[in-house]
């Protein structure tokens, strides 16, 4: 049975994970394998596995404090509490990395040219959250935004994902043999503004209709979304027609997958914000 990380092995690794995620923001190649192996000598014989296993734990503390993380490292939950500490200790103090991460969430991104729209729709992933994962960390502990949510609030990439589902969802109808109900497709959030508590109003093959909530990041599948009261007390109230779009890879090759229900029926959802009244 391997032996638990040291403090100087997770700070070693914490070091060379924001390294190339410098690297990966200002949009300069780098190798994760060279990287990989350049650490096996510095650390206690761990191999390239528990490496690369280690850096996509990297990516869920970085996800839970509401960071950007290296594309490639798909978090992995069920880490070490040392290792929370060491990544919030790094961060502290390191305004140039929250610049980075602040032109990444304010980054544009264009719809990629001849779109195959059969390949777009793929499985959402498995929920494998821990049942006791109350966040420790936020980014109310290193005092700067969550960035994830502020990239979720870029509005012209939110319109650009919203444009894109309804190119998908006209060319869905139309392939079905529908040509009529796809002639009644609406952009909802930009005909009538986004206090409807969806984006897209289309139609299911049997004419009811489908409320579409578009969400899009230019990360992975398991980066959080965030959504206001009103559109999640929207998908109770309709929640046998309420779909969620979840585009990711927005950025280099957009892929989605659909969720359907009320948004609690689906993810696991927790409270971020609080009003008082007197």
């Amino acid at each position: 049975m391997p032996k638990p990380w040291s403090k100087n092995e997770v700070e070693i690794i914490v070091m060379e994970y924001f390294m190339m995620l410098r690297k990966e923001l200002e949009g300069i190649t780098y190798s994760k394998a060279i990287t990989r192996r350049a650490l096996l000598p510095k650390l206690n014989d761990r191999s390239e596995g528990s490496i690369e296993f280690k850096h996509q734990n990297i990516s869920a503390v970085l996800i839970k404090c509401g960071c950007p993380y290296i594309f490639g490292y798909k978090p992995r939950h069920n880490y070490q509490t040392l290792l929370e500490d060491i990544v919030l200790s790094f961060l502290s103090n390191r305004d140039d990395l929250f610049e980075l991460f602040e032109n990444f969430a304010n980054k544009n991104a264009s719809i990629k040219e001849n779109l195959i729209y059969p390949d777009l729709m793929v499985e959402a992933p498995q929920n494998d959250l821990p049942k006791d994962d109350n966040a420790k960390y936020s980014t109310t502990d290193i005092r700067k935004p969550n960035y994830l949510q502020l990239e979720q609030q870029n509005t012209l990439l939110g319109q650009k994902g919203e444009e894109l589902i309804l190119s998908y969802e006209k060319w869905r109808l139309l392939n079905a043999g529908e040509e009529k109900l796809a002639e009644t497709i609406e952009w909802v959030s930009r005909e009538q503004g986004d206090g409807m508590g969806f984006d897209i109003l289309s139609k299911n093959l049997n004419g009811k209709d489908r409320f579409i909530e578009v969400k899009t990041t230019k990360l992975g599948d398991r980066v959080p979304i965030y959504f206001s009261k009103n559109e999640f007390t929207f998908s109770q109230n309709f929640s046998s027609n309420f779909y969620l779009y979840r585009i990711f890879n927005f950025y280099s090759d957009p892929r989605f997958f659909i969720k359907q229900g009320s948004f609690d029926s689906f993810c696991k959802v927790e409270p971020t914000n609080f009003i008082g009244r007197f």
